[in-house]
């Protein structure tokens, strides 16, 4: 039930090809189509977790978080729910290979992200 998904930074200005350096690995329910499934989440949500890396910095850990808002984020461990990183329209995206993404990341800055695997 539950899918491992791996997202890599998307072309941008800084990054003209992407960059597969750049990026998150999440533990997520999907239903068949793909969705996030907002309905197993509650059962499965200790085992939610997320790993956002990024060259220069120590790896960071934390969970998928279902806010009481109805949008979904990931909450790091060791911060409050300030410093989250909402992802624009989560409950709506296909977690396929090759989808995309765009997660506003501790700076504030939304960055794109590419599905690249789904295990």
């Amino acid at each position: 039930m539950l899918k491992r998904i791996h997202l890599n930074l998307a072309r941008n200005p800084e990054f003209p090809n992407g960059s597969s350096d750049h990026g998150y690995e999440f533990l997520a329910p999907l239903t068949a189509d793909g969705t996030l499934d907002d309905v197993a989440w509650p059962k499965l949500r200790s085992r939610c977790t997320v790993r956002r890396f990024w060259p220069g910095a120590a790896d960071e850990h934390g969970h998928l978080v279902h806010t009481r808002h109805k949008t979904w984020a990931f909450h790091y461990d060791d911060s409050d729910s300030d410093n989250d990183e909402p992802i624009f329209k989560f409950d709506s995206h296909l977690f396929r290979e090759g989808e995309y993404v765009t997660i506003t990341e501790h700076d504030g800055v939304a960055r794109t992200f590419r599905v690249a695997r789904v295990i």
